[in-house]
């Protein structure tokens, strides 16, 4: 009777054991909706920080996400999506985070994790190169401005008085410019820079308007309880900062250094 009983629990014992491992593996990745992935939504259409080259996405923030996912020992998956939905699929699970040049203001601050700044944006406003008008932020009041409501560029539009037209993204927004029907837009000077070498045709300048306006840096959006995650990007980030590869990504897709503030 007494060798049954040590036998059973034994076997008890073993049973808690892989059970209990089992879960300590599980809870080890529980900070992604995937075990073992890191899911990662962006637009895949705003050049250089993440577009389609020969049918392959690419891209600054494309690269940094599949090195912050080989930092923390994770597959990085992407999940493609527009602008004015991106922000609003990390609420419903699709994906772990947003990397797609989201700036830390307070508002997202309030509602979401973000992560140290990895990126320092310049901002810019676009026009025809035959405009006269529109030549500084004060000049906005009243113009057709192309922009994602939703963005920081969007929301500074309007409180410069523009007269908003609501595009999904960047490139269509270039596309109201060049085809007048709109005559102005707040946007990022990389990505700009990058659209007008895939658009060397086009009529379309800019004016650097970002000493006149609060810059946000961007970091790496997640969702509010999901603490972990946010701790183990942080950590990630600042390994690929002090090894030097958040600065040659920089160089390598903007043509400098953007990865400190200015």
């Amino acid at each position: 009777m007494k060798k049954i009983i040590i036998i059973l629990v034994g076997i008890a014992v073993v049973i808690a054991a892989i059970f209990g491992f089992t879960q300590l593996n599980q809870d080890k990745k529980s900070y992604t909706i995937t075990k073992g992935t890191f899911t990662v939504g962006l637009e895949g259409t705003y050049a250089p920080f993440s577009y389609l080259k020969d049918g392959k996405l690419t891209g600054f923030e494309v690269e940094l996400a599949q090195d912050l996912g080989d930092k923390m020992g994770l597959k990085t998956k992407f999940v493609q999506t527009k602008w004015d939905s991106l922000i609003a699929g990390l609420g419903a699970n699709r994906y772990d985070a947003v990397i797609n040049n989201i700036g830390i203001n307070p508002e997202r601050q309030k509602a979401y994790l973000l992560s140290d700044p990895y990126v320092y944006p310049r901002t810019v406003l676009i026009k025809r190169s035959t405009d006269n008008q529109l030549n500084g932020l004060d000049d906005i009041k009243g113009k057709k401005m192309a922009q994602s409501t939703t963005s920081n560029y969007g929301k500074l539009a309007k409180e410069k008085g523009g007269d908003i037209v609501a595009v999904p993204g960047m490139v269509e927004a270039m596309n109201l410019l060049t085809t007048d029907r709109a005559e102005g837009s707040l946007n990022d000077f990389a990505a700009f820079q990058a659209w007008k070498q895939a658009n060397p045709g086009s009529d379309l300048t800019t004016i650097d308007v970002s000493k006149h306006v609060t810059s946000y840096p961007s970091g790496v959006l997640i969702n509010k309880d999901n603490k972990e995650l946010q701790k183990k990007v942080n950590k990630a980030l600042k390994e690929l900062r002090e090894d030097g590869t958040l600065k040659k990504l920089s160089e390598k897709y903007f043509g400098e250094d953007l990865t400190n503030k200015q």
